[in-house]
């Protein structure tokens, strides 16, 4: 979660200035590290509904109790506490009160086990006390957009106003989906080329592989992956998988030129954020915004506008990648280690960047509109993508073995592989379990997922 104040005041002098911010974040493979955010919905155990920001026991409450029972520290939106941080971690909320652990940037996945672990019994001990539960879901499974509650964040309520006007399906995004992502580290720019590519081929795989929303206001619809789908007409300037990853030239430069073309949303000034939504960045650097005349913009505003840019894997000074939907913690480090065991080791991210040599942009994009619906059973070559799957996992298992990080048992990272195993070999993935379930013991009845899915 970034925080403004925080932010990097030098000016910006030229774009060179801007490639070279993202640039800085190359740092040697012996110092890489792996950072896991992941949200949950809340809801009441009484009646299922989302909690409210000032309701007692609300969200309000649910982040005041954890931050004197912890030592947190607020973060704070014009008085309102709207997340806690401690240390390089964080706590903080999606627009419909998604509940999220930013994770702290950890050596192995040994360590992003314990983090996940501590985050469980956290919700564990605070929600029942609270009279909350939380569910892990890649969409809500029952809630229409009214039913769900708005956070007092700034930022939201500009792109609450916004998203309406460039796609259909903005306000789902912001209010009725659950993600869980990895953020790696790179050495070079040429690193930095090959694990975006790399990245980003792989995506509709990933969203397969993590389907965890097939229900819709209480139903299915015919999705594995409503979050997904949301995500095919969200704000497609700002969303998706640019072209530009696979094209001749792609380095820090040319995605710093795609991220100067998204349009902005906010610039945060004296405590507040300021509406420039639809705007261009280009103008704020030259001083030409029409709210903000004679603002010039810096490299914290740069950083800012970064986050608003929703790819399937995003640069910053690290590489997120973002297609997966929330779901079972065992599927939460399973997310971590495929991406690391390919990502970390040299010969595992040149096997995956081998594997997929030969796929064109056209068809990774026939795949991620594809998948919602299809899943890990999307046609694939001769196959389907489970195919894939068993290719790419097991490319992951090797990295994972070759980096050789043990924990006190003795057992390498790849054992946080077994979930995407099973699902490679032929097991459901989590969005056909519980479809399985609705159609056998719920007898129709969704709400039976919030006792079964939450922590």
């Amino acid at each position: 979660m970034s925080n403004p104040g925080d932010a990097d005041v030098t000016t910006i002098n030229d774009t060179r200035d801007l490639a070279a911010y993202l640039a800085a974040g190359a740092r040697p493979a012996e110092t890489f590290t792996i950072g896991t955010e992941h949200e949950a919905f809340g809801f009441h155990r009484t009646d299922l509904l989302p909690p409210t920001y000032e309701e007692p026991g609300g969200i309000r409450d649910l982040l005041t109790t954890i931050g004197q029972s912890e030592g947190w520290d607020p973060i704070l939106d014009r008085g309102n506490t709207i997340g806690l941080k401690r240390g390089s971690a964080s706590l903080s909320l999606e627009p419909g009160g998604q509940f999220e652990l930013s994770g702290a940037p950890l050596a192995t996945l040994h360590e992003t086990k314990g983090e996940l672990d501590a985050h469980v019994a956290r919700l564990q001990e605070v929600g029942p006390k609270l009279g909350l539960g939380f569910a892990p879901l890649g969409f809500h499974p029952l809630a229409r957009r009214e039913d769900m509650p708005t956070m007092p964040k700034g930022r939201y309520k500009i792109m609450r106003q916004y998203m309406p006007k460039v796609g259909t399906r903005g306000l789902d995004m912001m209010f009725r989906t659950c993600t869980v992502q990895v953020n790696l580290d790179f050495s070079s720019e040429a690193d930095m080329v090959a694990k975006m590519r790399v990245g980003a081929a792989l995506q509709p795989l990933a969203t397969a592989l993590f389907a965890n929303s097939p229900f819709y206001e209480g139903k299915p619809n015919g999705k594995l992956s409503n979050r997904a789908q949301v995500w095919t007409d969200t704000d497609n300037a700002r969303a998706g998988i640019p072209a530009m990853i696979f094209a001749d030239g792609f380095g820090f430069e040319a995605y710093t030129e795609w991220l100067l073309d998204v349009p902005m949303y906010f610039v945060y000034r004296d405590g507040a954020y300021h509406d420039v939504a639809g705007a261009s960045f280009r103008d704020f650097m030259a001083g030409r915004l029409a709210a903000l005349p004679g603002e010039v913009a810096t490299l914290g505003d740069f950083a800012d506008h970064s986050t608003t840019a929703f790819p399937d894997v995003r640069l910053k000074r690290y590489i997120e990648t973002r297609g997966a939907d929330s779901g079972r913690p065992d599927m939460m480090l399973a997310q971590s280690a495929f991406w690391t065991g390919i990502f970390y080791d040299p010969a595992a991210l040149k096997a995956a960047t081998a594997l997929l040599k030969s796929l064109p942009y056209e068809q990774i994009m026939a795949l991620r509109a594809a998948v919602p619906a299809t899943g890990i059973h999307t046609r694939f070559g001769a196959g389907t993508l489970r195919d894939l799957a068993r290719e790419a996992v097991a490319i992951a298992a090797d990295g994972l073995k070759n980096r050789a990080k043990r924990n006190a048992a003795g057992a390498d990272e790849s054992v946080y592989l077994a979930p995407l195993q099973e699902i490679a070999a032929g097991g459901p993935t989590q969005a056909e379990f519980w479809l399985q379930r609705y159609e056998g013991p719920w007898k129709g009845d969704v709400t039976k997922i919030f006792a079964e899915a939450a922590f």
